[in-house]
């Protein structure tokens, strides 16, 4: 069952009414603060009910010197690849080009070759693109501020 069901049958009506363009404007609003959010969490390494990631491996003790590392995912959570975008149907939040690979495998915890000639390794699931009850709150006060406007 979709998790916005509820949400859904109550504007159902309302957003009938609205023209497609109005429709549009007000998915892509929706979506730029999904993005917004989304991106906050990873930064703050949650998962979308607040349970934290699974922190990395540890690496060998003969590994190089010097080297630090930067947190996980933070070229992924950039707006470069992480897209959002609406129409008047649909409001989405996506990563784009090569990185969907690397997000869906820490998404939903599979197995990939890091390299061309390196071995399998499993990843630990790190959800990151999901919704809360902070989102759907979110995306009502977007809607509720839209009809305002109207008025």
């Amino acid at each position: 069952m979709n998790e916005f069901k509820p949400f859904d049958d109550k504007l159902a009506g309302l957003l009938a009414a609205m023209s497609p363009a109005g429709r549009r404007r007000l998915t892509v609003d929706i979506a730029k603060k999904l993005r917004q959010r989304q991106q906050q969490r990873i930064k703050s390494q949650k998962a979308p009910d607040g349970t934290p990631y699974a922190p990395r491996k540890s690496q060998p003790l003969r590994a190089k010197q010097g080297r630090i590392k930067r947190e996980m995912f933070a070229k992924l959570r950039t707006n470069r690849y992480m897209k959002a975008s609406g129409n008047d149907s649909a409001a989405v939040v996506e990563f784009t080009g090569k990185v969907q690979r690397i997000a869906r495998v820490h998404q939903f915890g599979l197995k990939e070759k890091p390299g061309r000639n390196a071995r399998e390794v499993h990843y630990e699931k790190r959800v990151l693109l999901g919704s809360n009850n902070h989102d759907e709150k979110d995306i009502e006060d977007i809607i509720i501020d839209m009809f305002r406007g109207f008025e």
